[in-house]
C-alpha cells in the first residue's frame, strides 16, 4: 500500500497578526507548516510558532516571486500548498487536497477555486470567481522570480482542478487595499520598466476604461450588486495606476537626468 505523501503548508506573512490565528488553524491538518516572516514588529511569529509551525526570517526583500522560493527551501514535504495569512482552506477543499495525498505520487499540479472577499460580500462574478490559482503542487516545482503577480512555474505538468474554496480576504478595508494595490502598481511598472516595456499616454486611458468595462460589463460584475461598481471604478484606478507609473518611468529615461 502506498505511504501517504506528506503536506508542506508554506507561507510568507509580514506584520499578520490579525490575520494569521484563522488561517493557520484551517491548516493545522497539514504535515508541516512553513512560515517566512519578512520583518514583523507585531506578535506575527510568536503567533504562528505557538501554532506548531516552523518559523525563520527573510533576507532582503527580492520580491514576492523570490520570497516564495526562500521559504519553499525550508518544506520538506512531498507537496506543497502555497498560501497566505488572509486566506483560508475550508472543510471541501481540505478534502480534496487529502484525497490528492492519498495517491501515488505524480507531477500533477492542483488548481484552486478562490472566492474572494470584497466588502463585506464574497464576489461571485466581477471576474473574481472561481478565481483559480496553482497551489497545490509536489515540492520539485516552483514559482517565478516576478516581483508581483508571481505564478507557479509548471514545466509543462498537467494541471488538475480540485472541489473546494480556498476563501481569501481580499479587501475587508477600502483604504488599506488600496494602498498595497498601489505598491503592487509601483512594482509591477519597475519590473515592466527593466525588461524595456513602454506605455504612451493614450493607452493609459484606454486600459483603464477597459479595465472598467470588462469588470462591470463583459464579467457581470453588476450582479454583484454595490460591491460589484465599486470593484469596476477601484479595477480601473489600479489599471490607470500600473500604466501610468510605467509611462513616467518611460517618460523619465527618455528625458535623461535634470
Amino acid at each position: 500500500m502506498t505511504a501517504r505523501q506528506r503536506l508542506s503548508v508554506v507561507m510568507i506573512a509580514k506584520n499578520e497578526a490579525a490575520l494569521l490565528p484563522d488561517c493557520l488553524a484551517s491548516v493545522s491538518w497539514a504535515d508541516e507548516i512553513i512560515l517566512l516572516d519578512a520583518g514583523s514588529e507585531d506578535e506575527t511569529a510568536a503567533i504562528a510558532r505557538q501554532a506548531g509551525a516552523k518559523v525563520f526570517h527573510a533576507e532582503a526583500w527580492a520580491g514576492f516571486g523570490k520570497q516564495r522560493q526562500r521559504a519553499q527551501r525550508h518544506a520538506s514535504g512531498d507537496m506543497i500548498l502555497m498560501i497566505d495569512a488572509d486566506e483560508r482552506v475550508t472543510p471541501t477543499l481540505r478534502a480534496s487536497i487529502e484525497a490528492v495525498l492519498a495517491q501515488p505520487p505524480s507531477s500533477t499540479v492542483y488548481s484552486l477555486n478562490r472566492s474572494n472577499l470584497f466588502l463585506g460580500r464574497f464576489m461571485r462574478h466581477s471576474g473574481w470567481y472561481p478565481d483559480r490559482v496553482m497551489r497545490l503542487y509536489p515540492r520539485a516545482l516552483n514559482y517565478n522570480d516576478n516581483l508581483v503577480h508571481e505564478s507557479l512555474d509548471t514545466l509543462g505538468a498537467p494541471v488538475v482542478r480540485l472541489r473546494g474554496d480556498l476563501q481569501h480576504l481580499t479587501c475587508r478595508d477600502l483604504i488599506v487595499f488600496q494602498q498595497k494595490q498601489l505598491a503592487y502598481a509601483a512594482a509591477w511598472a519597475q519590473e515592466r520598466h527593466q525588461r524595456g516595456k513602454r506605455c504612451g499616454l493614450f493607452s493609459v486611458f484606454t486600459h483603464a476604461l477597459g479595465a472598467f468595462l470588462k469588470t462591470l460589463l463583459l464579467r457581470a460584475g453588476f450582479l454583484d450588486g454595490k460591491q460589484g461598481w465599486v470593484l469596476a471604478v477601484v479595477n480601473a484606478q489600479y489599471t490607470f495606476n500600473k500604466y501610468s507609473a510605467l509611462w513616467a518611468l518611460n517618460h523619465a529615461a527618455d528625458k535623461g537626468p535634470l
